[in-house]
């Protein structure tokens, strides 16, 4: 087959990550840098007061735990990497590379295996996978040397898959007759859009083939309603032109008066309250709604589908979700941090997510930075991306942004402890510390 001869998919293969098996003539569990006690009874304080001490690397943290599973943190393997789709993908964005679409920025940050992406995913799927173990499961057809069922490893695989091709059809943009002064430009933008349409749908239509092929109508509904979720999560708030998100208007907020506290947290019922030190307040239930819809959804639903594969209860299983659900939204509240540390290279006016969680809380601390966020009605472009930083970095959103991500690392971390004591959760704790920033 020819695409081996790509440059292109030769450059995506030498990128992605590497596939480190571990040695079946390993009987005893691997010891971690971070002990399994790190995830015991007494985790949480741990977690709060000692784990900086002996805090993982994020880049050791993944290698370790994908050890341990037997398999790369991303769906980009080999059996992808060669098909005659993927190469034809391939050479097309070879004739985009001078186009400035945004689609060529998402192809490199899926290719890109450091800190700012998650392509960990299926990673974390397959860990909890391994964690949980497996129940009234036939595992001499369905299970492999790691312990994790192969239905498990598919399952992996589609969400990524799902997330990918979601990524992609996000990367399209809206294009309008006055918007390009010249036919070239127009062309470039609208051949990219074809490329990240089609190819986002061939990732989706293939996710759901994998699906069907696992034969499980429950697993089937609950990957097609994290589907929803995610189509729901772009109709959510306000949108410039090109649909870039904006932060919906509300009043001024006094966090000394409970009285602003919400009952509810968003895809929770109310008897499942986030149960945390930070009211659940308008910015707070914003930002949680978005990105519950757009990331926690998929991930908590997957880690579910994979403890219903493996033939546990649905209590395990609910435990399963919220703990993909608070992983998500602690990564998330991780990376809405990076543009406002120091020497961030967003001080010098690189655009950053204004829904972002230190954007938000800075909005309910001083609603006069609407008065920027609004220029950006029509396209975000217009705001004034170094006066939001100034702004925001010396307001009170920075330090209510680290307490969201502690709190929703320690209630993942608390849910760890409904596994026994493995390697596998000992790696999940693992990553979830390597997430802190202090």
């Amino acid at each position: 087959m020819k695409v081996g001869r790509s440059p292109t998919a030769i450059r995506m293969l030498r990128n992605g990550p590497a596939v480190r098996v571990r040695n079946p003539g390993d009987r005893q569990p691997r010891q971690l840098y971070t002990s399994s006690s790190v995830v015991s009874a007494t985790m949480t304080t741990q977690f709060n007061v000692n784990h900086r001490l002996h805090k993982p690397n994020w880049d050791r943290a993944v290698s370790e735990a994908e050890k341990i599973v037997g398999y790369p943190s991303s769906f980009l393997s080999l059996r992808w990497l060669f098909s005659d789709e993927i190469a034809n993908i391939a050479l097309h964005l070879r004739r985009m590379v001078n186009s400035n679409h945004p689609l060529l920025k998402t192809v490199k940050g899926l290719l890109y295996n450091g800190q700012n992406t998650m392509q960990a995913w299926g990673l974390i799927v397959l860990l909890v996978s391994k964690a949980a173990g497996h129940v009234n499961v036939d595992s001499s057809a369905d299970e492999d040397k790691s312990g994790v069922l192969r239905s498990q490893r598919a399952l992996a695989e589609i969400a990524e898959m799902i997330r990918t091709s979601h990524l992609m059809h996000n990367g399209l943009i809206n294009i309008y007759p006055e918007m390009f002064s010249e036919p070239i430009g127009h062309n470039d933008m609208s051949f990219g859009n074809k490329i990240g349409l089609l190819s986002g749908d061939y990732l989706l239509a293939n996710s759901f083939n994998e699906l069907s092929i696992l034969k499980n109508q429950n697993l089937m509904e609950l990957i097609s309603s994290a589907l929803r979720d995610l189509s729901e999560a772009e109709f959510v708030g306000r949108r410039d032109s090109q649909n870039n998100p904006l932060p919906s208007p509300f009043e001024p907020l006094d966090r000394n008066n409970d009285s602003t506290r919400l009952r509810f947290n968003p895809l929770q019922s109310s008897s499942e309250q986030l149960q945390g030190d930070m009211p659940l307040t308008p910015a707070l239930h914003d930002w949680t709604k978005r990105n519950v819809l757009s990331a926690g959804s998929l991930l908590g639903k997957s880690c579910q589908g994979a403890l219903l594969l493996a033939g546990h209860g649905e209590q395990l299983q609910k435990q399963g979700f919220l703990f993909g659900k608070h992983l998500s939204l602690a990564w998330q509240a991780y990376l809405d941090l990076e543009p406002f540390l120091s020497d961030s290279m967003y001080s010098l006016g690189m655009s950053f997510n204004l829904t972002s969680a230190p954007v938000m809380f800075h909005l309910e601390h001083d609603s006069s930075l609407f008065r920027e966020i609004d220029k950006g009605v029509n396209s975000i472009q217009d705001v004034d991306y170094v006066k939001v930083h100034d702004v925001v970095v010396n307001g009170p959103g920075i330090n209510y942004t680290k307490q969201l991500q502690k709190e929703h690392s320690k209630k993942a971390m608390e849910i760890l402890n409904v596994f026994e004591e493995s390697d596998a959760r000992t790696a999940l704790s693992n990553i979830i510390i390597a997430m802190d920033r202090e």
